[in-house]
């Protein structure tokens, strides 16, 4: 894996896109052993993309976020088990009320161990049944990461009043803090 030393710790890399970054970069501020998180842009052709050009779908960007966590607290395919169950791996270009390509579900991989680790999960969550459609989740080499403007960072935190932050990111966390509580962080 990517390893990447941070405050004398060696931190690994998982870079997704589960539609909008605001919710994954929610989604995973809570669970233990991740230690930042940094929302942006991979997947498309176009360089240095900017957020508007993103949120056109023409760049073939997705909105993503990458995951710096301790694989001491918590395994890769413990992340992308999170990935999963914090956004809909089903539909094709769309999560929700965020339609186009750059809402697409995609795990972007760093190396042959989590494009495996990726291929395996999800061959074993479509066995499971537990859609009633198959995992439409693309696994791709991660090419290039651009991080999102400054203003994307920390979103839901800043502004968790926001009537989108309200009515779609809260309903995630509520979720992820129900079915994954060992895994949640303990509040200060």
């Amino acid at each position: 894996m990517m390893s990447q030393p941070v405050e004398g710790k060696n931190l690994e890399v998982a870079t997704l896109a589960g539609g909008c970054f605001w919710c994954t970069e929610a989604a995973f501020s809570i669970i233990k052993g991740v230690e930042r998180i940094e929302p942006g842009y991979t997947g498309g052709d176009v360089p240095n993309p900017t957020y508007e050009q993103v949120s056109t779908g023409t760049t073939g960007h997705a909105e993503a976020a990458q995951i710096f966590y301790d694989p001491q607290v918590i395994t890769y395919k413990e992340i992308l088990e999170i990935f999963f169950a914090m956004h809909d791996p089903t539909t094709l270009n769309r999560q929700g009320p965020d339609i186009g390509s750059q809402y697409r579900s995609a795990i972007f991989y760093h190396n042959q161990e989590q494009k495996t680790i990726a291929e395996s999960l999800i061959d074993e969550l479509n066995k499971e049944g537990i859609w009633d459609n198959p995992i439409v989740t693309t696994v791709e080499p991660l090419k290039k990461f651009y991080k999102a403007e400054t203003y994307h960072k920390d979103y839901y935190k800043k502004h968790p009043k926001d009537p989108y932050c309200r009515a779609v990111i809260a309903p995630k966390i509520a979720k992820l803090q129900q079915r994954f509580v060992t895994k949640i962080k303990v509040p200060l």
